[in-house]
């Protein structure tokens, strides 16, 4: 008998001991990269090819020790997806960012009133693709026709949000994030506008409009103009249009407003043929229900608040003008 129980015992610290030192491995720092490594598992990866991988990449020192961590986490589930590492970890901590899926992904935050170009900028700011290449699937709009037969891209329609991207989402993948958040949006307004004039309004009271309180009023002016039969005269479409012939450089000069493109709204009556930016939903609501104003015309006020006076004749148009350009004149002297 008291060779058993001294058997025992001694198998007893054994195991303790034994675990005790599985445990310090498991929670040991580890790494034999220098850079950042990326590590991609598809849905259905084994826990054993998970081991194995992040052991190759030098993420943990051997399989068995995230084989290991199993054992003390039973229960969890690991999660697919695309990790990155960076810095030395535990193989417990491994283990442990994969069961909560902490997965890698790069935010893409749009503004209101962003175009396409701008669009396709920040896109290629995140190193996943060129600009082009966004741009290409952009200038598509297939993933809008059902909503607005008359689309020529998807201008208007890639809604100003924060977006998750990862490494391997495409541009159309991207496309279709923003596409998609519109639709939740125009459906969340409930209303039966025609979606492709209201975003184009959209667009240029967007553009125009720095201040939020503004829009419904600077909606009004292009309501009023457009049932009167009066040019826009939006500065904003001359820019788009000298941006669609790869041409602007950062200032409108007169070659520009001169320019034929039906966007140019100084040479052409109406909305131009679509939207000219991405707006945001308080652009929308201004367009779907504009203030009721006499006001024909609005010039920015030099004050650097970014609000506007609004004029509904000319001559005081004029005179608002005169105050704006005597005022910038002050300031640079």
């Amino acid at each position: 008998m008291k060779a058993l129980f001294r058997l025992i015992v001694f198998t007893a610290v054994l195991a303790a001991a034994a675990g005790g030192y599985v445990f310090y491995r498991l929670n040991q720092p580890y790494s034999s990269f220098s850079e950042p490594v990326f590590v991609e598992f598809p849905h259905g990866t084994s826990t054993s090819e998970m081991a194995r991988t992040l052991a190759e990449k030098g993420v943990v020192q051997q399989p068995w020790l995230f084989l290991a961590a199993r054992l003390f986490r039973r229960g969890t589930n690991l999660q697919a997806g695309e990790y990155r590492f960076q810095k030395s970890a535990s193989a417990l901590d491994v283990y442990n960012r994969i069961a909560r899926g902490d997965i890698y992904y790069m935010e893409l935050l749009i503004p209101e009133g962003y175009n396409m170009f701008d669009i396709a900028a920040a896109v290629e700011k995140l190193g996943t693709m060129k600009a082009a290449t966004f741009l290409a699937a952009a200038r598509n709009p297939a993933l809008i026709l059902d909503l607005d037969p008359q689309a020529q891209t998807l201008e208007g329609y890639l809604f100003p949000n924060k977006y998750r991207v990862y490494r391997r989402t495409t541009a159309q993948q991207i496309c279709r994030q923003m596409t998609g958040e519109f639709r939740a949006q125009w459906q969340s307004l409930k209303g039966h506008a025609n979606p492709h004039r209201t975003i184009t309004l959209a667009s240029l009271v967007e553009r125009e409009a720095r201040l939020p309180e503004e829009r419904p009023k600077v909606a009004s002016v292009f309501q009023n103009r457009l049932r009167l039969g009066m040019k826009l005269d939006c500065d904003p479409t001359t820019v788009y249009a000298a941006l669609l012939e790869d041409r602007y450089r950062g200032v409108i000069h007169r070659s520009d407003l001169d320019n034929p493109s039906p966007y140019n709204t100084y040479q052409h009556p109406g909305l131009p043929p679509g939207p000219i930016a991405n707006p945001g939903l308080s652009s929308i609501r201004a367009a779907l229900e504009p203030a009721e104003t006499p006001y024909l015309f609005f010039v920015a006020r030099a004050d650097g608040t970014g609000g506007h006076n609004f004029s509904d004749s000319l001559r005081a148009h004029t005179a608002a003008v005169a105050q704006y350009l005597r005022a910038t004149r002050h300031e640079k002297n």
